[in-house]
């Protein structure tokens, strides 16, 4: 009898929702047994804001379980790796992709414009602050943390003390809560943080024959989005609790497959929003977010990133480039 693989996971209903699907999917491809091992994160640990808690806070246990082959593979949100490669592991899948959008859930069932000013609106993520800011609405905008079922009933639970919350579609579509969604935003809105709605299947480089099972679980779009969006934000050098945002598409060109890669930057008051877009192909993911990085880096981006440089306060631009 073949032992099961053993796949490292957070605690969080979350992770082991998501990480049960893998598990799951990887079974009924392959035939092999997956176990789950739950691995209690820094991140897991602490209450303080998502944006103060530094860069791999939430995989870096998990990277630590792999290293000590405590685990065989491990499945982490996408936009909660570092940027920088680890020289010992490797990216064997990208499953499909959920919708990237971020979710509102309001109480009365209020879209995000049915919001009266003053609103108490809830999130953790300092991208979605700051575009809440940007579009100026005059809500108040409270960072929290907590998973989703705490974030959830400070809107709907019975102590309910904000008037909605924002969180990813992707995570109330895994848990199987899409029912308390009351707008599911449009990224003209709210541009989804890079790599949102992704998952990776991550393993050590050395494990050839696990490399090559956890491949069947890849899709080949979702792998080139996620590398668009991801060489976008480490072109910026900035972290994924960054204010950066980035939401690549893959649609069907006149000369085969396009991608059209829209990212911005924005201050954390709203008062700076930078925004342009890119078209190529595929195969040329990384360097389209790359070169988007750039030109945003030109118009100003590194001095909203507290990098060198400045423009003047209280610029907005938007614009496209092909």
């Amino acid at each position: 009898m073949t032992a099961p693989l053993r796949l490292g996971t957070r605690g969080s209903a979350l992770a082991m929702a998501q990480s049960g699907q893998i598990a799951e999917a990887l079974t009924a491809a392959t035939g092999r047994p997956v176990e789950l091992v739950e691995v209690v994160t820094a991140g897991d640990r602490s209450n303080a804001p998502v944006h103060r808690l530094g860069v791999g806070v939430f995989v870096s246990a998990l990277r630590d379980a792999l290293a000590a082959r405590t685990i065989d593979f491990a499945v982490h949100s996408y936009k909660d790796l570092p940027t920088a490669a680890d020289g010992g592991l490797h990216i064997a899948a990208v499953p499909a992709r959920q919708d990237p959008r971020d979710a509102l859930v309001a109480r009365g069932s209020r879209t995000l414009a049915e919001l009266p000013p003053g609103a108490t609106i809830g999130t953790g993520a300092l991208r979605r602050i700051a575009q809440l800011h940007a579009l100026g609405l005059q809500l108040e905008v409270t960072p929290i943390r907590g998973n989703v079922d705490t974030r959830l009933a400070r809107v709907l639970g019975p102590d309910a003390d904000l008037d909605a919350v924002v969180l990813a579609r992707a995570g109330l579509a895994r848990l199987g809560r899409l029912d308390v969604i009351t707008e599911s935003l449009d990224p003209m809105l709210m541009l989804p943080a890079p790599a949102q709605g992704a998952l990776a299947v991550e393993c050590r480089a050395d494990d050839q024959d696990l490399v090559e099972l956890l491949a069947v679980l890849d899709h080949a779009p979702s792998r080139a989005a996620v590398a668009a969006e991801r060489a976008f934000l480490a072109t910026l050098e900035a972290g994924c609790s960054a204010p950066v945002a980035a939401y690549a598409e893959l649609a069907e060109g006149e000369t085969g497959d396009e991608i059209y890669l829209r990212g911005a930057v924005i201050s954390p008051d709203g008062t700076r929003d930078l925004r342009l877009s890119r078209t190529g192909t595929p195969a040329d993911a990384a360097e389209i977010g790359k070169a988007l990085a750039a030109e945003l880096l030109d118009l100003g981006a590194d001095s909203i990133l507290g990098h060198e440089g400045h423009t003047g306060p209280g610029t907005q631009q938007f614009g496209s480039t092909e």
